[in-house]
């Protein structure tokens, strides 16, 4: 099994007591694997940045602090993390909690297992602890985004998944890309696998994100996507010619 280096990328808003249990256990799953640790801070307003500083001096791996000055949300955090990353794969987590990290080395192994084809692996969440309201309404959109994009996955939502860097960094950005990566990964003519995941309640603090927002952003960025695609001609095959 191929062991690559693996940058993590963590997108995080005022997750200061979230963050130090989150890389406690990073550190016991990924033990034996080389990762850094990119915690971008995305204009916190609690004290992440002293949090983050007592982190980086006692671990034995990298954990490094990217600061947005104001906040611009998740898809463009995770931008921020994939252009810093230094590793072969990134694997992204949400700041919350609510992700496990024993799946970030399986999720790796699974993309690598593919092989040259795959160019993501996605966690799939299962028995989900957020309110019956918010698991319908992610039901629904799972299901909308599914049949328009076909995208492979029944949960794009997830936190949970791990990307061949130079790939991620071909992907446009924009406010919702973390909705869609699987469906803009397949449009660089790659193809994505997935694993079942298991859902944990968020720790400390509240959500970030409203179900009413979340759902009117979603729709013009699930139509744009849909017409990134159908603007998108086949993926060539390219191959230079050496005249020597």
């Amino acid at each position: 099994m191929i062991s690559p280096m693996i940058s993590i990328v963590i997108p995080c808003k005022n997750e200061s007591e979230n963050i130090p249990p989150l890389i406690d256990e990073i550190a016991e799953h990924l033990s034996g694997r080389q990762i850094e640790v990119i915690v971008v801070n995305d204009g916190s307003t609690d004290d992440t940045s002293t949090v983050l500083a007592g982190e980086a001096s006692k671990r034995p791996f990298s954990v490094r602090h990217i600061r947005h000055e104001a906040s611009v949300g998740q898809s463009l955090s995770l931008r921020s993390g994939v252009l810093a990353a230094r590793g072969e794969v990134v694997a992204t987590i949400d700041g919350d909690g609510q992700n496990d990290p024993k799946y970030i080395g399986p999720l790796v192994d699974k993309l690598y297992e593919g092989g040259p084809e795959i160019g993501i692996a996605c966690g799939q969440r299962i028995k989900r602890k957020d309110t019956r309201l918010k698991q319908l309404s992610s039901r629904f959109a799972n299901w909308l985004r599914g049949s328009i994009l076909n995208d492979k996955t029944r949960d794009s939502g997830c936190g949970l998944k791990a990307v061949h860097t130079e790939i991620f960094r071909r992907l446009p950005f924009f406010n919702g890309t973390h909705r869609f990566l699987p469906a803009l990964v397949i449009q660089e003519g790659f193809d994505v696998v997935a694993i079942d995941v298991l859902d944990r309640p968020r720790r400390f603090g509240t959500s970030n994100y409203g179900i009413l927002d979340r759902g009117l952003r979603g729709a013009l960025d699930l139509f744009g996507v849909w017409w990134l695609k159908r603007r998108r001609n086949k993926m060539p095959v390219a191959e230079e010619i050496h005249n020597d």
